[in-house]
C-alpha cells in the first residue's frame, strides 16, 4: 500500500512522539514503504525551559535534520544528514545529561565542560563513582556565563551580600548547581549555613523572586537567558560580579572556568559590563553509536549551506557556533567520526587537558 507524503509526514511526527517518550532505546529506526529511505532519530539532551539549552538543543536539531521524503537541499528543502530527524528533549541538565549518555538513554547531550571532564575521569562531583569513559566530544558550542541575579530591591550587589538572604542554586544534578557551588564556596558561603537555599530552574526562580519567596538566584547559560530577559522587562533585576581575588581562587579550583563579563546592556536596567566567569558548553554523545552518524551529524552542522543563516538568526548563541572554533574547551576525545570530518577539513585540534 502506498502513504502520501501527508501520511507519512504524520508517522514521522508520530514516531518522533514515541521516541521522545521511550529512554531504553538508543537509537530508532523506520524504513517505512518497501525501498524507502531509513529514518534515524536523534535525541538532544538539553536543559529545564527558560534556560539556553533547550532553545539551542531544539535549533541544532532543525540544523541536522533531514527526514525522508523531505524536499532536497539544492531545492531549498533540509540539508542535514539524510534520513535523520533530531529533537531536543528537557532534562535537569549537564550531570544528569551524562548519566542519560552512560545509560544510553540519549544520542547526544548538551554538557558543561567541567562536568564532562569530570564525569569522563571520576573526579570532581564524580569522585569515588565510575568514569564514564563512553563520553565523547561532537562540537563545543558557546561560552555559558555564571549570572548572580537579584530582586532590584533586594540589596544585593555582591555575593556576600546572599548571605541570611532565600537563593536558588540550580535544578539537582545541573551544571548550575555545580557553578553555583563553586562560586559561593570562593566567597565562604555554605548552602542551608549562610543562606536558605532552593534547588529550582532558573524560569521557576525568577517566578519566585517576583512573589517574593526568594531573594536571589545563580544560573550558568549562555545571555541572554531567556527567564533572565523577561525578569529584567518586568519587574527588574541586579546583577552581581563575580571578580578580585574570588574569582582567581575560583579559576585555580575549577580551571575550566575563565575570567569573562555579562556586556552591558544584555539586560534591561544594567547599562554596565559586570564582571563573572564563564565555562564552555560542549555538545556531547557516546563511543558506542556508529562513526558514521557521529560525521554525519557534524557534517550536518558545519558542512550544510543552510547552517550559518539558521544558525545566526535562529538564537543569539548561534553565531558562536563556528568550525574554527569546535575545539574551545573540549577536555576529552572527540568521537571519531567527529574527528575524522574535523581533520578533513584540516582544523582538527587535540583535546586540551585544564
Amino acid at each position: 500500500m502506498n502513504i502520501g507524503k501527508t501520511n507519512r509526514l504524520r508517522v514521522i511526527r508520530c514516531l518522533a512522539v514515541v521516541a521522545a517518550l521511550a529512554g531504553g532505546f538508543a537509537l530508532w529506526l523506520y524504513s517505512g514503504p518497501a525501498g524507502a529511505q531509513k529514518m534515524l532519530f536523534f535525541r538532544i539532551a538539553s536543559g529545564a525551559a527558560g534556560g539556553t539549552y533547550f532553545p539551542m538543543a531544539g535549533l541544532l536539531a532543525q540544523v541536522i535534520s533531514n527526514p525522508p521524503g523531505a524536499r532536497s537541499c539544492t531545492k531549498g528543502g533540509n540539508c542535514g544528514m539524510e534520513g535523520l530527524v533530531a529533537f531536543a528533549q528537557s532534562t535537569h541538565g549537564s550531570v544528569a545529561n551524562v548519566s542519560a549518555l552512560d545509560a544510553d538513554q540519549v544520542e547526544s547531550a548538551f554538557v558543561q565542560s567541567d562536568v564532562t571532564f569530570w564525569a569522563y575521569t571520576g573526579t570532581g562531583p564524580f569522585t569515588g563513582k565510575k568514569a564514564f569513559k563512553k563520553l565523547c566530544v561532537l562540537s563545543s558550542l558557546y561560552p555559558e556565563h555564571v549570572h548572580v541575579v537579584a530582586g532590584k530591591d533586594r540589596g544585593i550587589k555582591s555575593v556576600y551580600d546572599l548571605k541570611g538572604k532565600r537563593v536558588s542554586i540550580g535544578l539537582p544534578e545541573s551544571g548550575v548547581l555545580v557553578g553555583a557551588r563553586l562560586v559561593l564556596g570562593a566567597h565562604g558561603l555554605v548552602e542551608k549555613r549562610d543562606f536558605m537555599p532552593e534547588y529550582v530552574k532558573s524560569k521557576t526562580a525568577t517566578e519566585l523572586v517576583r512573589d517574593g519567596h526568594l531573594d536571589a538566584f545563580i544560573d550558568v547559560s549562555g545571555y541572554p537567558i531567556d527567564g533572565v530577559f523577561e525578569m529584567a522587562n518586568t519587574t527588574g533585576l541586579t546583577l552581581a560580579p563575580v571578580q578580585g581575588k574570588e574569582r582567581a581562587a575560583l579559576i585555580a579550583k575549577a580551571p575550566f572556568y575563565s575570567a569573562d563579563v555579562i556586556p552591558g546592556n544584555t539586560y534591561k536596567g544594567n547599562p554596565r559590563s559586570v564582571e563573572t566567569v564563564s565555562v564552555s558548553a560542549l555538545w556531547v554523545s557516546r563511543t558506542n553509536l556508529p562513526d558514521d552518524l557521529h560525521y554525519g551529524v557534524v557534517k550536518g552542522l558545519y558542512g550544510n549551506m543552510q547552517a550559518r543563516h539558521l544558525l545566526n538568526n535562529g538564537h543569539a548563541k548561534g553565531k558562536n557556533l563556528t568550525l574554527e572554533s569546535h575545539h574551545a574547551g573540549v577536555p576529552i576525545p572527540y568521537c571519531p567520526g567527529a574527528a575524522r570530518f574535523y581533520k578533513e577539513k584540516g582544523v582538527y585540534k587535540a583535546p586540551a587537558a585544564p
